[in-house]
Formats: structure tokens, C-alpha cells, sequence
């Protein structure tokens, strides 16, 4: 069983990291290798404790995802409603099918090397969506299209490549549709809860038999600390999304790529 602190420490890289076009899940890859936690359980643990910074995108919306089930209050039936279950499900199916078809082979890419490639192309498709997006034919999330609910549903399988990032690949697909910064941002948080969840449990049950309760544990640090650390940054990193320009992002991952390349070809990964 791996050490507690290591959970903590990758529970905090993960809720500090979800809500950024940065890649999670290349953090937590890069992380958990300078740390020596690696292998199947590793990769296992880090798909769960996403769900529970995911958790902390429902408290913040949790009245929107009530409206998609059609519990409205006074105040939004007063608005046109525009989002349902029906752009839920046209911006998650691509990537769900395809993580489903090719999950053994996309695990296999979970290792640093991969992340810097990830983190580069990332990079250079969220500069392209910043720079060549079209007219904006939707400033808010309630008035994106089925057409553009597609468009950031296919963006999406691009994040299946660990260090691509799902936020960053998702806004810019959905900036490329024609939808504004905010409006992009918004609805990728909402695709998150049931991606997320989906993935979580897809994962748990291909990996019950090799669960222990040591393992249990361990994972219940992780997700616990990455919801809490993501509850606390969640509304302050939405914000900023919504506002920075992705190329700054951008720069972040290129910078962090050279960084991750130097340490390879001179301290090296444990292992």
C-alpha cells in the first residue's frame, strides 16, 4: 500500500489543476511519478479522485443540473430554457464511446512522455481556437446549439490523450463553434459531473477485483482532499477561465513540457 501523504499531496494536485485548462490528469501523472506511485492502482486512483473535484463543480451548480431534469424555480422559468439533457449528451457520448472502445490502450499512455506530447498539442489547439474563432452566435451557455454541443463533444475525445486537457480542449472546441470564452467554460463544467462520474464508475468496476481495503482507504483520502481543495478554488477558477485568455494557459504548458523534458534527461523519473 502506497503512503497516505501521497494521496494527500496528488489530492491537492488534483483539485488545484481540474478546473484549468492545464490537464489534470497530467499533473497528477507527472506528480505521481516523481513520487514513485505508478502501475494500475496509480492510474486507477487518479481517474477517481477527478470525480470528487467534479463533486465540487455540482454544489456550485446544482440548482442548473436540477433544471435539466426539469425542477425549475420562479426565476428560471422566467428565461427561455435552452440546455437539456439532449446537449448533456451529444457533448459527452464521442468521448465516453471512445474511452469505453480504446480504455486499455489509452491507460497505456498514462507516463510522462505521453503527457508532454499532450501538453504541446493541448497547447497549440487551444491557441488555435483562440485565434480562429468565428462570429459568437452564443455569449451565454443556455443558448448553445445541438450543432455545438456536437462540435465541443468531439473536442472532447481529444483529451483522452493524457496532457491534453478536457477543459482546454472542450473551450476551444467550443469556442471554434462559435461560442464566447464564458459560455464554453460554463458548459464544460457542466459536461464534467457526468463524465466524470461515468468514468469513475466504469473504472471502479473494471478494477474491483484487484481493490483491497488498504486501497479503499487510500482512495478515500484522495477524493476527499481533492474535493475539499477544489470546493475552496472552484468559484475563483471558473472566473478565471471565463476571463484569460487560453493562450496564457498555453504558455504555462509549454513552459511546463520544457521543464518535465529537463528533468527527464538529467534527474530521470523514480523507476
Amino acid at each position: 500500500m502506497f503512503s497516505l501523504w501521497v494521496a494527500f499531496v496528488i489530492g491537492i494536485v488534483e483539485g488545484l489543476t481540474e478546473f484549468l485548462p492545464v490537464s489534470s490528469t497530467g499533473h497528477m501523472i507527472l506528480a505521481g511519478n516523481m513520487l514513485g506511485f505508478t502501475g494500475d492502482k496509480a492510474e486507477t486512483f487518479e481517474v477517481v479522485i477527478q470525480l470528487g473535484a467534479i463533486l465540487a463543480v455540482a454544489v456550485i451548480y446544482w440548482r442548473r443540473v436540477l433544471r435539466l431534469f426539469g425542477m425549475r424555480d420562479e426565476a428560471a422559468r422566467a428565461k427561455p430554457r435552452r440546455i437539456n439533457l439532449l446537449h448533456i449528451a451529444l457533448a459527452i457520448v464521442p468521448a465516453l464511446g471512445l474511452a469505453f472502445v480504446f480504455r486499455d490502450w489509452i491507460k497505456m499512455l498514462f507516463m510522462p512522455e505521453t503527457v508532454v506530447i499532450g501538453l504541446v498539442a493541448g497547447g497549440i489547439f487551444m491557441i488555435v481556437g483562440e485565434k480562429q474563432q468565428p462570429k459568437i452566435t452564443a455569449t451565454d451557455m443556455d443558448e448553445l446549439t445541438y450543432r455545438q454541443s456536437l462540435f465541443i463533444g468531439i473536442a472532447q475525445c481529444l483529451s483522452l490523450w493524457p496532457g491534453f486537457s478536457r477543459s482546454g480542449a472542450t473551450i476551444a472546441g467550443g469556442m471554434l463553434a462559435g461560442a464566447s470564452r464564458a459560455a464554453a467554460a460554463d458548459f464544460t463544467f457542466l459536461i464534467a459531473i457526468p463524465v466524470m462520474c461515468a468514468a469513475t464508475g466504469y473504472e471502479l468496476l473494471k478494477s474491483y477485483g484487484t481493490m483491497t481495503p488498504d486501497d479503499i482507504g487510500f482512495l478515500a483520502v484522495g477524493f476527499v482532499v481533492s474535493f475539499v481543495v477544489a470546493l475552496l478554488a472552484v468559484v475563483t477558477f471558473i472566473k478565471l477561465v471565463g476571463k484569460l485568455k487560453l493562450t496564457y494557459f498555453s504558455y504555462y504548458r509549454f513552459a511546463l513540457a520544457a521543464v518535465v523534458l529537463l528533468y527527464m534527461y538529467t534527474v530521470g523519473f523514480p523507476g
